[in-house]
């Protein structure tokens, strides 16, 4: 049987976004997993109030933090990967198709010295590479589809998967990112519809359907077996003309271009100009506009 880690998520009601804790009792050594960094658009502040969260709740359970691990750069929060590097030392990591990523985000931004190798990274997981948390295996799959760079972290009975499918009532993620695919994004499905049936899956946002309290933790039986989405679309085909058609009329993240020049950096703030300030570089007309 596999190791039953435990799992906490912290909800972010800002972002609709779920940051983990996941530890092995055994030896109270933790992971976090996606964890934010507090970001209002309107008056540009920054803030550390989920992360710091996190740190206190890793200290009153007592656990020590091993790895700062995100599955994907995200578009709609920024990541606290750095932030929570410079206050533990715990080395960060995510997959290594995070390269395409910044490759792509390199054009758009204009950003002809940015390193687009994952080096701000301290560990670039391959599909398949297998790490610790504690005595606990975790085996990195990857899931892209949502983005070129989504992988799932399988630790031990639960699997985080972020976007990649929500919660049974909310469906799958939406795959028309940069570098996004709804083909692809049904083969990455069926990778972790493939694992054991009583695995817990943790998914990374919730946006509480019909006003519902927010919630995170299903199984694969239960998404196989309700998710909207892939309950009712059985073949490839189908779930990619829905998905497709449902993607055209989403508007953008509102800060998938202020969180992607941060994410793609793993969560580093842009460098302070002469004056002091920091200041986040906005690419007009790059990505179209739901005008109704």
């Amino acid at each position: 049987m596999p190791a039953k880690p435990d799992v906490t998520g912290l909800f972010d009601k800002r972002t609709g976004s779920i940051q983990y804790v996941v530890a092995d009792p055994e030896t109270g050594k933790c992971a976090v997993i996606d964890p934010v960094l507090d970001y209002d658009e309107k008056s540009g502040a920054t803030a550390t109030i989920h992360a710091d969260a996190l740190l206190k709740f890793i200290a009153d359970r007592g656990y020590s933090l091993e790895w700062i691990l995100d599955t994907h750069p995200h578009a709609d929060h920024f990541s606290a990967a750095s932030y929570l590097k410079d206050k533990t030392g715990a080395p960060t990591a995510i997959g290594e198709k995070v390269t395409e990523v910044q490759k792509l985000w390199k054009g758009f931004y204009n950003w002809p010295d940015f390193p687009a190798d994952g080096s701000q990274w301290d560990r670039l997981f391959a599909d398949g590479e297998t790490f610790m948390v504690g005595n606990i295996p975790v085996r990195v799959m990857f899931s892209p589809g949502h983005t070129l760079a989504s992988i799932t972290y399988v630790v031990g009975d639960a699997a985080f998967v972020h976007d990649t499918l929500f919660m049974p009532d909310s469906g799958t993620a939406r795959a028309d990112f940069p570098g996004g695919s709804a083909k692809v994004l049904w083969k990455s499905i069926q990778d972790i519809l493939a694992l054991p049936d009583e695995t817990r899956i943790f998914t990374g946002h919730d946006y509480q359907p019909g006003g519902r309290e927010p919630l995170w933790e299903s199984t694969v039986a239960e998404q196989k077996a309700k998710n909207i989405h892939m309950a009712k679309f059985r073949t490839e085909a189908e779930f990619v003309a829905v998905r497709e058609a449902r993607d055209r009329t989403l508007p953008m993240p509102k800060l998938i271009l202020h969180a992607l020049q941060v994410n793609t950096n793993a969560g580093r703030l842009p460098e302070p100009e002469a004056n002091g300030r920091r200041y986040l570089k906005i690419p007009l007309d790059l990505l179209d506009a739901a005008w109704d």
